[in-house]
């Protein structure tokens, strides 16, 4: 009798939280509609006036003070120049935290918007454009649409929500450190204690008004590597007198690929590696005593990464060995695999639905680009999705691709990142303890 009275309570409980929640959905979505056209004038604000990493400060300062102008506690200067806001209920509840990446890219713009970038900065020694090629300004625009909505309404809600609005997302400048890894080594997930953590990310590939989302590795793991070869300098007409480094770097970097094609359990999970930069001798009648490449390694799973790292200094130290040269291997690691929990993953599916209609929303295959919002993940569950924004009869493989001087989205898709994150957020925050 007592197991039925739990059963019957539990059903109540959850047909009037379904029911009072598809009333706060409908206001929500009508208010989201309402602030539509907000969120495109903020993003069109941040794209024509972009900062690099680190140096968001203009940014960071615009969105301070709308955070401030709703009555949030707001600390700025985290992680450099990373924006946080706490909104809380007065009612207990979960805990969580939504996270918008605020920094653009060493890119000159190609785009003719009248609000394209005219940004202009010294980069790596170099003169370049600044631009949003990546749609983090979308990102912001939408979170801050986002805070308010939810702080008008937050006689709704159950507990308290972090907003966190992080620099560097494309990776400190060299000599800082930055991004999600700095914002959690200071603290953005204590006091008090996120128990969930969710992001978004505009995609120029894929329909607007969809959504894509995986459980499990997302996006990769990017890991670096470097290799020195050490031969013995010669004259290029009698190579039997030295240790030519070029074509056992050569060797090496064919042997690379074998580790993905006959050594590494790709049903499993994709890898990749790849060799983006060689560097080697002076004349070409000289064969120089040292060559040098480097790349990148991409993995989702962490199992495959450790194997994968240790297969590539085994393959290197041993071809560089059998032609009496010596291989120097150096990995560095990277951000880690943005890893969707899965339990958490099919908690929000529904709330994505009911966001986009379930003929829009993908699961789909991991990608092996890399997001560090994986630091945040490593340390509690977390959510990160995707959100379509190719205008309507676009080729998704003609579409200029993020990071590009011509990458562009519709913002039309803006609409369903802010249901989504607001469904996200509401239907965690409220639902009913089992």
């Amino acid at each position: 009798m007592k197991k039925f009275f739990y059963i019957l309570l539990a059903f109540y409980s959850t047909n009037l939280f379904s029911q009072t929640n598809a009333k706060l959905q409908a206001k929500f979505d009508q208010q989201a509609a309402a602030m539509e056209q907000k969120v495109i004038e903020w993003r069109r604000h941040f794209h024509q006036y972009p900062e690099l990493s680190n140096r968001e400060t203009k940014t960071a300062a615009y969105v301070a003070e709308h955070l401030r102008a709703l009555g949030l506690k707001v600390q700025t200067g985290v992680a450099k120049t990373g924006v946080v806001a706490l909104l809380e209920t007065g009612k207990p509840g979960p805990v969580i935290g939504l996270r918008a990446d605020m920094d653009a890219l060493p890119v000159t713009e190609r785009n003719s918007l009248a609000f394209a970038s005219k940004e202009k900065v010294t980069f790596n020694g170099q003169e370049t454009g600044v631009m949003h090629a990546c749609g983090h300004d979308s990102h912001v625009a939408i979170l801050m649409a986002v805070a308010e909505i939810l702080t008008k309404n937050k006689n709704d809600l159950k507990g308290t929500i972090k907003f966190i609005f992080q620099p560097a997302e494309e990776g400190a400048p060299a000599g800082e450190e930055g991004g999600a890894d700095l914002m959690v080594r200071e603290g953005v997930l204590e006091n008090p204690a996120v128990e969930a953590v969710f992001g978004l990310h505009i995609q120029s590939m894929r329909p607007v008004g969809t959504i894509a989302y995986r459980p499990g590795g997302l996006l990769a793991a990017a890991d670096n590597f470097s290799i020195t070869v050490k031969g013995m300098q010669s004259h290029g007409a009698a190579p039997w007198m030295g240790i030519d480094p070029i074509v056992v770097s050569s060797q090496i970097i064919l042997g690379l690929q074998t580790i993905i094609s006959r050594q590494s359990e790709l049903t499993k999970e994709a890898a990749v590696i790849s060799v983006g930069r060689i560097q080697s001798g002076i004349r070409e009648n000289i064969i120089p005593e040292e060559a040098f490449f480097a790349g990148t390694i991409r993995t989702l799973d962490e199992g495959m990464q450790d194997k994968i790292h240790d297969k590539i200094k085994l393959t290197a130290t041993k071809i560089a060995e059998s032609a009496g040269a010596t291989a120097i291997v150096t990995i560095r690691r990277g951000t880690p695999v943005t890893y969707n929990d899965p339990a958490l993953t099919a908690k929000v599916v529904p709330s994505l639905v009911k966001a986009a209609g379930a003929d829009k929303v993908f699961n789909v295959n991991a990608v092996t680009g890399a997001e560090d919002f994986a630091y945040y993940q490593k340390k509690v569950p977390g959510f990160f999705f995707f959100v379509g924004a190719m205008p309507p009869g676009q080729d998704p493989t003609k579409v200029a691709s993020h990071h590009t001087p011509d990458f562009f989205i519709d913002e039309a898709g803006f609409i369903t990142g802010l249901k989504a994150m607001l469904n996200v957020a509401v239907d965690y925050l409220n639902a009913p303890k089992k």
